[in-house]
């Protein structure tokens, strides 16, 4: 992939150099540094109740990189959950969930080996809670696939090459009374939004049972 993106990183300190593998292994997509394309959701990601901090603008060169995008048509979202289950330290309390994530990962696991930039939707706790439904038999993957556009799609660096095409370009000041509030905000309304999109999905969607029970597998054109 080629071309420069300007991407962001919130987080409490300035950071001018991003060390690899200083972040938690059992994030999203793994070990690696998480970054967004909007300043705004920098800002918000940056505060919590307690303080504030800093959106870290950098420029990041995307030449030569090998990309995953899990957005793109190539992959559905069981193929998103599919990286989370790898990564995520999950409880799983009920046999349809332990069947479902071996069924998930032996049939749609997408391969990170060798990848130096993964881009794919949010999945913090708030977001990880509709994926948890899912496995649960809860909602269906296109009610999923809905929920998880309200919070935004992460960048993360994964390889020493990735972090070699950064640069640095500063830094904005992320308040926490101004920008907590907007993040609070942003969850609520993600959460109502997905009881809406639950309580309206129709009986004909795709569960976690009827991809187990019919073989479904990763290409099949249900799933789109």
């Amino acid at each position: 992939m080629n071309g420069d993106k300007i991407i962001y990183h919130g987080s409490h300190q300035i950071i001018k150099g991003p060390l690899l593998g200083a972040g938690n292994p059992n994030n999203d997509y793994g070990s690696g540094f998480y970054c967004t394309e909007s300043l705004n959701l920098a800002k918000e990601w940056a505060c919590d109740q307690y303080s504030g901090g800093y959106a870290n603008k950098y420029s990041l060169s995307l030449t030569g990189l090998k990309v995953l995008n899990l957005n793109d048509q190539r992959f559905t979202i069981v193929n998103w959950i599919s990286v989370l289950l790898q990564n995520r330290l999950v409880t799983l309390s009920t046999d349809l969930e332990r069947e479902g994530r071996r069924y998930i990962i032996e049939n749609f696991l997408v391969d990170t080996e060798g990848v130096d930039v993964i881009i794919g939707y949010r999945g913090d706790d708030s977001y990880f809670s509709f994926a948890r439904d899912f496995l649960r038999n809860a909602i269906t993957a296109d009610i999923l696939y809905k929920a998880l556009h309200l919070g935004g799609q992460q960048i993360v660096l994964k390889s020493p090459l990735a972090f070699s095409r950064l640069n640095f370009l500063g830094y904005e000041v992320a308040p926490q009374e101004v920008f907590y509030p907007l993040r609070a905000k942003r969850d609520e309304d993600a959460r109502k939004a997905y009881r809406d999109y639950r309580n309206g999905q129709p009986f004909d969607g795709i569960f976690l049972m009827d991809i187990i029970r019919g073989g479904i597998e990763e290409n099949d054109p249900r799933l789109r």
